[in-house]
């Protein structure tokens, strides 16, 4: 018999598996505590939960909670996990430890279907949504998922085409009874899929992350296929009016690429856009795969840019670039996966 996983359900979804049996719905917390903070497989361990229910669970559940199956580190301590699911699907996160500030970035999909030419996930293909358990599962089953404070959904997929799973993983990653992160310490990046923004914004308080690439559309467009359905002036706009939740962060992601959109056109066309709103810019340097003859813009490109932004009243900032020795940078997860 196939036991169901627990991994992925709320407390009050477990709540109702326990129930039936005369199970109080407070044992549900216990152990989705159990699960979400402590990462726990084994039953036996759960605390304040009574063997009657221990022993149900052991019969007709499993945690759910699987290792990565390979790991790979970094010279500058950045720790990249490949997983797969049970029925095959690979899909890879990162670790990347900063003093205080320990972060997951986290995989959405196996693979991608969005096309964007300056990321290397999407010539792997697409393989599947990953479901909110194993969204969540790249956080509590590494070694460091007691050390996590920053969870950021950017590693394979793209998370607005898998926004039902999405919202899950953040419910479980922020109530009390998962992981406990606050909204504020996770963000949520996209290429712009309308529709998944929408829900987002009006059901989550987490950070959102819109990849920009180039201020002029038609060059967006060679780029990134998502902005001929969904335009980003448009997805911009909403942005601009929509209402902040409590301290919630709105930023563009700008990937930065020699000659190609680091031209004063492109940075003017960029002020302009972003200028007198409360959106965030964040640039990032550009990461080369094998045999690709583009190159990252110059770091005192990278902080003119910068520079010229802040001048004009908008927040900016400069991505550090970490785990690219690894392929674990922005854009290249999948790189050497088959």
């Amino acid at each position: 018999m196939i036991k169901k996983s627990l991994i992925g359900l709320s407390a009050g979804e477990i709540a109702g598996l326990i129930g039936p049996a005369g199970f109080d719905a407070t044992l549900a917390v216990s152990i989705a505590n159990g699960i979400y903070k402590k990462g726990t497989t084994d039953f036996e361990l759960l605390k304040n939960v009574p063997k009657k229910l221990k022993d149900l669970l052991r019969e007709d559940y499993s945690s759910g909670i699987f290792p990565p199956v390979a790991s790979e580190l970094s010279a500058d301590g950045t720790i990249k996990y490949l997983f797969r699911t049970s029925d095959g699907r690979l899909f890879e996160s990162v670790f990347i430890p900063d003093n205080k500030r320990n972060t997951v970035c986290v995989s959405t999909q196996s693979g991608c279907r969005m096309g964007c030419s300056f990321c290397v996930t999407a010539g792997y293909g697409f393989h599947g949504n990953l479901s909110a358990g194993e969204i969540v599962n790249q956080v509590i089953s590494i070694p460091a998922a007691g050390k996590v404070t920053h969870v950021v959904l950017m590693g394979m997929g793209e998370p607005m085409d898998n926004i039902d799973n999405v919202m899950k993983a953040c419910s479980i990653l922020t109530s009390e009874w998962g992981l406990a992160l606050s909204p504020r310490n996770i963000t949520v990046s996209t290429v712009g899929i309308t529709p998944g923004i929408i829900k987002f914004l009006g059901s989550s308080e987490c950070n959102l992350a819109l990849s920009l690439f180039s201020p002029f559309l038609e060059e967006r467009r060679t780029m990134i296929p998502a902005e001929i359905k969904y335009p980003v002036i448009s997805i911009i706009k909403m942005l601009r009016d929509y209402p902040v939740k409590k301290k919630r962060r709105i930023s563009l992601a700008y990937v930065m690429i020699k000659d190609l959109n680091d031209t004063d056109r492109h940075l003017e066309e960029l002020i302009t856009l972003v200028k007198n709103t409360s959106i965030r810019v964040n640039l990032l340097p550009y990461h080369a795969a094998v045999n690709d003859q583009k190159r990252s813009s110059a770091p005192e490109r990278m902080m003119f840019f910068k520079h010229s932004m802040i001048i004009s009243g908008i927040s900016a900032s400069i991505r550090q670039s970490r785990g690219a020795d690894i392929s674990a940078a922005c854009g290249l997860l999948a790189a050497g996966m088959k």
